[in-house]
């Protein structure tokens, strides 16, 4: 959790980097892969490693999407029966969404940002629009990391996540990727 003094502000910044992913994920996905490099890789401790290391790999970097995407859906099917995949369902899984993502790469790109960028401006949103307390219950702190799993009575979420969602692939694929390669 930051400081009290630094969440709006990082909020904010939070806002203006899931506006550029929903909506110009496709024209910026170098830029999107070197952010979430940095990120993933200051959570194990070599940031600037993790952000070169995606930057310059971009097919492995759309192979991870897709393998990441692969996982998720494995673990979403099943939750459906309230269980685990296993490591081999979900191996099988991601290297589906890796070989998927390498095969319609523009499409996946598209989708991904938008479904993320989509993520990062609700809860960033929540988090300037709403008081402290109401961002915290519509949150509930922990649901964060767990989308498929909202706080109680807040399932509004889901509408407006799938509303900016969709709204950012048609944007990405009527005008920011549109006769991009």
């Amino acid at each position: 959790m930051l400081p009290a003094s630094f969440q709006t502000p990082a909020a904010v910044v939070l806002l203006a980097g899931g506006i550029i992913s929903c909506f110009a994920g496709y024209r910026f996905f170098r830029v999107v892969l070197g952010i979430l490099g940095f990120y993933l890789g200051a959570a194990i401790g070599g940031g600037l490693i993790g952000a070169l290391v995606l930057l310059f790999a971009y097919f492995v970097g759309v192979a991870l999407l897709g393998a990441g995407i692969g996982a998720g859906i494995a673990a979403l099917i099943w939750a459906q029966f309230g269980s685990e995949p296993g490591a081999v369902v979900t191996i099988v899984f991601a290297i589906a969404g890796a070989l998927a993502a390498l095969a319609l790469q523009r499409l996946v790109i598209v989708g991904a940002t938008a479904v993320i960028g989509s993520w990062i401006i609700t809860i960033a949103a929540a988090s300037l629009v709403l008081d402290r307390a109401a961002s915290r219950a519509a949150t509930n702190g922990v649901w964060i990391p767990y989308p498929m799993n909202p706080a109680p009575g807040n399932h509004w979420i889901y509408v407006v996540w799938l509303a900016l969602a969709v709204a950012g692939i048609f944007v990405q694929l009527s005008f920011t990727a549109k006769g991009r390669k």
